[in-house]
């Protein structure tokens, strides 16, 4: 029987552009974007910097995730079905991977901040270890239902909470600083201020790794079709959570002094609940099981695409691999560790996208073929790969990746190397490959299949048209 994963979603089963912006909404609205906020003050980075490059880094982002949400709602296919058709068996096993050790990683990492929001706020003597576990756990209830789980927790619950909450925190900080505390930032603590190139490339790594998925077309697939009708909740969510967030975050850090996590965590409670424990805890409860039920919706989406399971038991197996993630990321430092994995999620996770956008745009505007992406072969009849556009996919996904994670900061002795927006340098770079390689061995294959009919001029029909010499790699 075939895969439902691999199965495009008919236009009967689709959601409407309110439905997904809230989805999304929670997919890039969390409370580590208002944390980032005192970490970025505590670095130096003054607060028209950080809205110049949030906004900046917003902008880059809308210019992937609108045709990244465009491929999946045109072709009502997810990530790994399309990855199937472009990168042949041994590249779709690489991305597959990828997908699953980040999102499991993301995943791990969220339970820890929900059982250390846990701790700050009700002061409870157990351990963040075993709190982060069983955060885990109760993490995956709603992906029991499907999307419509995750939908409706987002739409009815978890949106609305996080809309009202930072909403008041914003304009309360911005309004009335002085409010915030009878404490003032020492001027000594207050290091050198940056310049502008160094708040982009601290920022845009953290703003694009935070709010990027890569497989955005796994959620979208459930959205009609139309740019417009994703670029709207797309900026609206962007706005939200990835501008005012950590906006309120510096502003409550320049007012109050507070740099450590922790204690920012426990101040937002007082200050924005009004001590009021169990209120704060709704709030970031909403927050964390949402951002939670999309890694888990993707995650358990690409292990379904691999191999033949079911459901619930997929996202039982997923949910105890995240658990055990918790339980070794709860020594860490959760700001610092956040960091390091939206730093690695910017540059793994979309730049297969950006290698499947160039070919969905090749083959509209370059290549006179349809954009025919249907035909998603079983996994066992998927060959390793195929000269059309396998082999190149491949390369140019190593030598994105390549450059991205140089670039990133990420590798110490590579320090001189981090420069630039590291995500957008990595998306170009396998953009720019994959066109020369793919449009090379395209006109190579136009040359051999003319030369190969002007020898057998009585030979049957081809099957393929001379202009589409391609062709076989889809069907």
């Amino acid at each position: 029987m075939k895969n439902l994963d691999l199965i495009p979603i008919p236009t009967t089963a689709r959601r409407s552009s309110l439905t997904m912006g809230l989805v999304w909404l929670t997919m890039v609205t969390s409370f580590p974007a208002v944390l980032i906020g005192f970490e970025w003050h505590r670095q130096g980075i003054s607060l028209s910097q950080v809205v110049i490059c949030s906004i900046m880094s917003c902008l880059i982002l809308l210019a992937y995730a609108v045709p990244a949400s465009q491929l999946g709602a045109r072709t009502g296919l997810g990530f790994c079905a399309l990855s199937r058709v472009v990168f042949g068996r041994w590249g779709t096993l690489l991305i597959t991977a990828n997908l699953l050790w980040i999102f499991i990683v993301s995943y791990g990492m969220t339970a820890v901040l929900m059982a250390e929001a846990v701790e700050s706020f009700l002061h409870l003597d157990i351990s963040i270890l075993w709190m982060s576990v069983g955060c885990a756990f109760l993490m995956a209830f709603n992906n029991l239902f499907g999307f419509s789980g995750v939908a409706n927790f987002a739409r009815f619950f978890a949106a609305p909470a996080l809309i009202a909450w930072v909403g008041y925190t914003f304009f309360k900080a911005a309004v009335a600083p002085a409010a915030l505390s009878t404490l003032a930032p020492d001027p000594q603590s207050i290091p050198h201020p940056r310049s502008i190139m160094y708040a982009l490339t601290t920022t845009s790594s953290f703003i694009i790794g935070f709010a990027v998925w890569g497989n955005e077309m796994d959620y979208w697939r459930f959205s009609k079709v139309g740019s417009l009708r994703a670029a709207l909740p797309l900026a609206a969510a962007l706005l939200i959570g990835l501008v005012v967030f950590p906006v309120a975050g510096w502003l409550v850090a320049h007012s109050s002094g507070i740099t450590d996590s922790a204690a920012a965590t426990s101040f937002m409670n007082s200050y924005s609940f009004g001590g009021l424990a169990i209120v704060g805890l709704i709030v970031l409860f909403a927050a964390y099981f949402a951002s939670n039920d999309s890694n888990l919706f993707g995650t358990s989406a690409a292990i379904k695409s691999l191999w033949s399971i079911k459901p619930r038991l997929a996202v039982s197996l997923l949910a105890l691999c995240g658990a055990i993630t918790a339980a070794f990321l709860s020594t860490t430092d959760s700001i610092k560790a956040l960091e390091v994995i939206a730093a690695l999620n910017c540059v793994v996770m979309p730049t297969p996208t950006v290698i499947m956008l160039t070919e969905w745009f090749l083959r509209s505007k370059v290549f006179p073929r349809s954009m025919d992406f249907s035909d998603v072969p079983d996994f066992s009849d998927l060959p390793a790969f195929r000269l059309a556009f396998h082999w190149p996919a491949l390369i140019a996904l190593l030598s994105g990746l390549t450059v991205g994670i140089a670039t990133s900061g990420l590798i110490s002795s590579l320090e001189y190397l981090h420069i630039g927006i590291c995500p957008l340098q990595a998306w170009l770079t396998s953009m720019v490959v994959y066109a020369i390689l793919r449009k090379r061995n395209h006109s190579a294959e136009t040359k051999h299949y003319i030369k190969g009919c002007s020898r057998s001029p009585k030979s049957a029909a081809p099957t393929r048209t001379i202009s589409d010499p391609s062709s076989t790699a889809i069907s």
